[in-house]
């Protein structure tokens, strides 16, 4: 069943078929090569990285809903303020459909430890998005969009305005998640003097809220206090 997160944001597609074709790629993220069939983890549990942003369980599914609302923010702003078209479904279904493939590149030990399978030293995420997509026959410009998603790090620049406002709100919101987890591994380290593993960003923010708060004391007692919750959710799992 589809993620309802990821539901209602595909909801927003109005180009019924273009909907049917996301939803049917959402809910079946796998494909073939060489007669193998790969898929990853449940996008509800996938992490979308390993170490920069959002590298925690069900980071995935913040990454795309945080970046849906980004997106739609610039939409806004290009359409209110600078009285520019934005083509809505294409922009929605990029941010869908950007990281797909992210979870397939990504392999999980006994010990829910997160690293690069073996397919990831072959392809990456974003080459693999680009031949399924092609293959499913998707519009070119929804392609596009999916493919410049990197900026001027990917294979091409962004030359559509709904491959640039994809391309900043997936830019922004990894970096907005990326340097909140890392200073709140700075405090703690700083505060405690080591780390909580594989923070998650509602704890990340609270502890940046705690030292805001209440100093190196505030981020002690948040440390402490996200300890203690991990005890007792893994006591009752």
């Amino acid at each position: 069943m589809l993620n309802s997160k990821l539901k209602a944001l595909s909801s927003k597609i109005r180009d019924e078929r273009l909907r049917e074709k996301v939803v049917d790629l959402l809910e079946n993220p796998s494909f073939e090569i060489n007669g193998k069939r790969f898929s990853g983890p449940p996008l509800d549990i996938a992490q979308a990285g390993l170490s920069h942003h959002h590298c925690y369980p069900g980071g995935y599914i913040e990454h795309v809903a945080s970046t849906a609302n980004l997106a739609l923010a610039l939409c806004d702003s290009v359409e209110e303020i600078y009285r520019g078209k934005v083509n809505r479904d294409i922009v929605i279904a990029g941010v869908l459909l950007h990281d797909l493939y992210k979870p397939t590149t990504y392999t999980f030990s006994k010990a829910n430890t997160c690293s690069s399978s073996r397919l990831a030293d072959y392809l990456d995420h974003l080459s693999l998005a680009i031949s399924e997509l092609v293959r499913r026959d998707f519009p070119l410009e929804l392609i596009h969009v999916v493919a410049a998603h990197h900026g001027e790090y990917g294979p091409i620049r962004p030359h559509t305005v709904e491959a640039l406002i994809c391309h900043l709100a997936d830019l922004a919101d990894s970096r907005l998640n990326g340097e909140v987890l890392n200073a709140a591994a700075y405090l703690t380290r700083k505060a405690v003097g080591q780390e909580l593993f594989a923070l998650t960003s509602k704890e990340a923010f609270e502890i940046a809220a705690s030292k805001a708060a209440e100093g190196e004391n505030g981020v002690a007692k948040a440390y402490e206090k996200i300890k203690r919750e991990r005890e007792t959710h893994k006591a009752y799992t």
